[in-house]
């Protein structure tokens, strides 16, 4: 079994909405209510009240920092971007560090992710899935995501003899969705993992 490496790692980047909505300034705290609704129950699903309930602030102090929906759910996909692509590479680098392979490295903090009681799936994806038909801006934001996940991958996979990021991220998408879909963990990483080094070998030929 892998050792589960990234659980702290998951827990201290990636936790950042339960930061004190006191301490922060109305824009980080519309931002922050807005990340944890749009993720847990869906961006359509979720109006600005009870947005501004969460945050809390007033209804003028909302439109004052986001004109609009739409400006804030922009927002909320780069902060969340941000955190997750940080959380994805410090994880990666505390597995290595800890003297894992590449792909064990990459299997575990993946079963970190998928094994925590708040996983919904990648934002991205289900952002594309409910919004990428009406807006063409959301589906390039969520191709740069995934452009940068893969960058990430080349560096930790770096010494095979042609870059797998993008293979890689494909393959992670289709086990973020097993995941998502309910399958059983140890499963969705028995396949992934085999999917994984299929790709390495084929890459070292």
């Amino acid at each position: 079994m892998l050792v589960n490496v990234g659980r702290s790692v998951y827990n201290v980047t990636m936790k950042f909405e339960n930061e004190s909505p006191d301490q922060l300034p109305s824009r980080e705290r519309i931002l922050v209510a807005a990340h944890a609704l749009f993720y847990k129950e869906g961006i359509r699903a979720t109006g600005i009240d009870k947005i501004i309930e969460q945050a809390p602030v007033s209804k003028l102090t909302f439109y004052r920092q986001y004109a609009s929906k739409d400006d804030l759910i922009r927002a909320y996909l780069d902060f969340r971007h941000e955190k997750w692509i940080s959380w994805f590479q410090t994880s990666l680098e505390q597995a290595r560090g800890a003297g894992l392979l590449p792909v064990d490295a990459l299997a575990s903090t993946l079963r970190d992710w998928f094994s925590s009681p708040d996983f919904r799936g990648c934002a991205f994806l289900n952002a594309a899935a409910e919004l990428g038909s009406s807006d063409p801006k959301i589906l390039e934001t969520v191709r740069q995501h995934k452009q940068d996940m893969a960058s990430v991958l080349d560096k930790v996979f770096e010494g095979d003899a042609v870059p797998v990021g993008r293979l890689l991220a494909l393959v992670i998408d289709g086990a973020i969705v097993h995941a998502q879909m309910g399958q059983p963990i140890d499963e969705v990483m028995e396949n992934f993992k085999v999917s994984v080094e299929g790709i390495l070998l084929r890459s070292s030929r």
